[in-house]
């Protein structure tokens, strides 16, 4: 049966989900965008994400994609995203559905995904669900140094998950640096591909470099060979956000 295929873009406050990917008997974002599309469409119908995110961790700009059998013009497209939101919780916002070509793929024809950890240096009401709040002395030029070494590596297993990324741990970061606001440190990486936990163990490990345990010959050794033992711990979940994620420029089919 020919089918066609449609993205979703939408963004989420990770606060209230165990990450994007379904689990059983907790809450989960794909869970109940799954079940609303099902719902609205009269059909179980099957939603894969761009990646997956870790319990709390927020998603600014998010893609997925299902197939339908029905060819959906764009007046029942922008009426399913409207109706879509009706259903869905408030921490969940549908921005478009727009149909691609049947190969374009939600997670494998992304060509970069970028990430932001927020680090709040004071305390902040406003923020306590989206950023980790650290108030001690960190040398933010060190870490600035450090962060820019990252383009210049592909192998990551050092930053890893113990037994989460069963291929490959090569990965290519384009984009490495920090930028400073006021009562705010940033952390920005953009590459082809994460690995799970992957930004929350560079912010950690960054982190002791602001601390001063961590010297630039260090970093080197770890990326060099280190494990995962020798890397900082991960930064907490709710600071964490998928800032954007990117395709080959002509992927969205014009209707």
């Amino acid at each position: 049966m020919n089918t066609n295929r449609y993205f979703i873009h939408l963004a989420y406050n990770g606060r209230d989900f165990n990450g994007w990917q379904v689990q059983p008997s907790v809450a989960t974002v794909q869970q109940v965008v799954e079940s609303a599309l099902s719902m609205l469409l009269r059909n179980k119908t099957a939603v894969t994400g761009a990646g997956r995110t870790d319990t709390g961790v927020h998603a600014r700009n998010f893609y997925a994609h299902f197939d339908h059998p029905a060819s959906l013009d764009n007046s029942e497209l922008q009426d399913l995203s409207y109706r879509m939101n009706r259903i869905l919780p408030p921490s969940v916002v549908v921005f478009e559905i727009f149909p691609v070509a049947g190969e374009i793929h939600a997670r494998f024809s992304a060509v970069s995904r970028t990430y932001r950890y927020y680090i709040s240096r004071r305390k902040n009401p406003f923020l306590t669900d989206f950023s980790w709040r650290y108030e001690g002395g960190l040398d933010t030029d060190a870490m600035k140094n450090i962060a820019s070494l990252l383009p210049g590596y592909t192998e990551f297993d050092c930053f890893a998950k113990k037994g989460s990324n069963p291929g490959s741990t090569v990965c290519h970061i384009s984009e490495s640096f920090f930028i400073e606001e006021p009562g705010l440190l940033i952390y920005h990486i953009r590459a082809n591909r994460f690995l799970r936990n992957m930004v929350r163990a560079i912010t950690g490990t960054l982190v002791e470099v602001g601390k001063g345990n961590m010297d630039e010959a260090a970093f080197r050794s770890l990326l060099d060979g280190g494990t995962r033992s020798d890397a900082g711990e991960s930064v907490p979940p709710q600071g964490l956000f998928l800032e954007n994620i990117e395709y080959p420029e002509g992927y969205r089919l014009i209707v």
